[in-house]
């Protein structure tokens, strides 16, 4: 199996199989994002600790594989950080989702880093690129308390 494949089964299991989708317990923080354009929508819920600690992180919408694909690896990924290490994974994140470049992050473990790699191929698809980011973008805004709905047409 070559890298593409294997990126591929990574992101349909995660489509298919959404680790987190569910409204986490005695959660204190949350948002909303809408993509118009393809329809995906995610609602982000946190539990963040008076320390900054991501201590539970869940999602529930409906969209495209990508976008639930994506929603459910950065749950998975930065739930029980400390949100400045959450911030850092994201900024990465979407650095390599839309800039093409690696991910920097020495933080995660071999298989965390191969997990969001898995949707690097994504910026050869514009129009998937707000698939891929309405998550990360989302959580951004729940972490700061703002009610507004992210839209990727902004």
């Amino acid at each position: 199996m070559d890298i593409k494949e294997l990126y591929q089964e990574i992101i349909l299991d995660h489509g298919k199989n959404p680790r987190n989708k569910n409204i986490c317990k005695d959660f204190n923080k949350d948002a909303k994002g809408h993509n118009p354009l393809c329809g995906d929508k995610v609602h982000i819920f946190l539990k963040l600790s008076n320390e900054k600690k991501l201590e539970n992180i869940s999602f529930e919408g409906e969209g495209c594989a990508i976008s639930m694909a994506s929603a459910s690896i950065m749950t998975e990924i930065i739930k029980g950080k400390q949100f400045n290490i959450a911030k850092k994974i994201q900024e990465d994140f979407l650095n390599m989702i839309k800039e093409g470049s690696k991910l920097n992050m020495n933080s995660l473990s071999d298989t965390e880093n191969m997990t969001m790699m898995s949707l690097s191929g994504v910026k050869r698809f514009p129009m998937r690129v707000k698939c891929a980011t309405l998550a990360w973008h989302t959580f951004i805004e729940a972490v700061e308390g703002n009610k507004k709905i992210v839209n990727t047409e902004n």
